[in-house]
């Protein structure tokens, strides 16, 4: 049973059509093994799907959830201009699926999959929103219908598309995420790049197995996978030659959201200006170096997340911001190319491109760590007035407990009172963004109504909580503008 992808040329990607008429296939043939089904749909009307695959045929949430089996989940098509996941995921289920061997090895481990997540840009087919991209001929859209970037919308969620994710996402709780991606930028030598969870951020002993056990894991097995694989390149100042640093995903992005949750994420970027094929054939590798760790690993992940979560109710701070900490650095052996500089035909400066004529090797300065650069002490709980119920719907959505208070009550609380904003010169992403502000915090005593919302930190959603309540934090609904009217 071939996909799409394997039936052409090696530089053809799937339609959405074609992709779910596969999955409804193999499913039917196996029906032990996938369960493949309709979870939603998107701003545009059209069905999401989403795929099980389970060795013993258990499927529902509540039994593996009981059963204490890992979940990694993979996701594909956010950005359908950047399709090989899509194809590279319909492979590998296609062979855990009919191949006895590649089941056994998943073990009590479930795929957890969406084929296909931004249907509505996936829809919007052409050759050209992606320039200079080797490959495929044809290929999705970025933007969904209302030209969202979905990559940025696990916050506010704008979309129906995130709105789904955010309660499927909750009542999975993978242990482990893979969201599949192309990148552009700079030119050097690797097909494939991988964005991470940032360790600090991700914190505590989970974010050290990150660090010291699961990445150096997978850099290994992709590189005698046949595809070297380096992280992200993202230049601190202009070219890799100066350096890289890791690349910070707020929770505005999948692997930030899946932070909130002590997911481990991963972000794979294969290189667009390599071929299609090749980049195909990465992302397979780095989709099974990945499962293969985390089922050899799954009880000390879970153990860890646990671990993870078990503190939030009695911490002192939450640290809500981070910056790049330059003061600590690592040296990296990079493949790269002569970036070379001429002047540009379209106005009065100098082009940037990479000779590939003038390759290179040699250790680079590399940025791994970041610090607290805001903390908040942590409160018992906070409050949130029924009025607000853009934010309780999210909160709610994301599986935060809150209790609705059965009559008015007068507190002495700690009220946030904002002294400054900076908002973005333009719409971004549909909101006026607020990028800086100052806040003063006062003890204040402040009436409750019947029927607001008291929302505790003593549960495995704190984190959640805390990064999206407090105004500061890099991605909270304040700073996505869900409280523009008091300003």
């Amino acid at each position: 049973m071939q996909t799409p992808y394997e039936l052409g040329n090696r530089n053809q990607t799937t339609t959405r059509e074609a992709c779910i008429q596969f999955y409804q296939a193999l499913a039917q043939r196996c029906p032990t093994v996938l369960q493949f089904s309709q979870i939603g749909v998107s701003d545009a009307g059209l069905p999401i799907h989403a795929g099980i695959v389970s060795a013993d045929g258990v499927f529902d949430r509540e039994q593996i959830r009981q059963a204490g089996r890992a979940v990694f989940f993979n996701n594909n098509g956010i950005h359908p201009g950047e399709p090989e996941g899509i194809d590279a995921c319909m492979a590998l289920v296609r062979d855990l699926c009919l191949a006895p061997e590649r089941l056994a090895a998943l073990g009590r481990t479930v795929y957890l999959f969406i084929p296909v997540y931004n249907v509505d840009g996936s829809c919007n087919r052409g050759d050209a929103s992606r320039v200079n991209q080797d490959g495929p001929e044809s290929f999705g859209f970025r933007g969904n219908s209302l030209h969202l970037d979905l990559n940025r919308d696990f916050i506010k969620c704008d979309s129906l598309n995130a709105q789904l994710f955010n309660r499927f996402f909750t009542a999975w709780d993978p242990d482990v995420m893979v969201d599949t991606h192309t990148s552009n930028g700079a030119d050097y030598s690797y097909t494939m790049t991988l964005i991470h969870t940032q360790a600090d951020k991700l914190g505590g002993k989970l974010g050290e197995f990150l660090r010291d056990s699961m990445l150096p894991a997978i850099y290994r097995g992709m590189e005698e996978s046949g595809w070297p694989t380096c992280p992200y390149v993202n230049p601190v100042h202009v070219s890799p030659d100066q350096g890289i640093a890791d690349f910070l995903e707020v929770p505005r992005f999948s692997t930030g959201y899946a932070a909130l949750n002590h997911t481990i994420g991963f972000m794979p970027e294969t290189h667009m200006l390599k071929p299609f094929a090749d980049r195909y054939e990465s992302m397979r590798a780095l989709l099974d170096v990945t499962l293969a760790f985390t089922v050899a690993h799954a009880p000390s992940i879970q153990a860890l997340r646990r671990q993870a979560r078990q503190p939030a109710g009695g911490r002192a701070q939450w640290p809500i911001r981070w910056r790049l900490d330059e003061t600590r650095r690592s040296r990296l052996r990079f493949k790269g190319y002569a970036a070379v500089y001429s002047p540009s035909l379209l106005g009065s400066y100098q082009r940037l491109a990479y000779d590939k004529e003038q390759p290179w090797e040699r250790e680079i300065d590399y940025f791994t760590h970041f610090a607290e650069e805001a903390v908040v002490r942590a409160p018992a709980a906070y409050v949130v007035p029924q009025a607000w119920r853009a934010v309780i719907e999210r909160l709610d959505w994301n599986g935060v407990r809150m209790e609705r208070l059965g009559e008015a009550r007068r507190v002495q609380a700690q009220v946030s009172r904002i002294q400054s904003v900076k908002s973005r010169p333009g719409a971004y992403e549909g909101h006026m963004f607020h990028d800086e502000l100052t806040v003063e915090t006062s003890l204040q005593t402040v009436e409750l109504q019947a029927g607001d919302w008291w929302v505790p930190l003593n549960q495995d959603k704190a984190r959640y909580a805390v990064e999206t309540l407090e105004p500061q934090a890099h991605d909270s609904f304040f700073r996505w503008g869900f409280f523009n009217s008091i300003l």
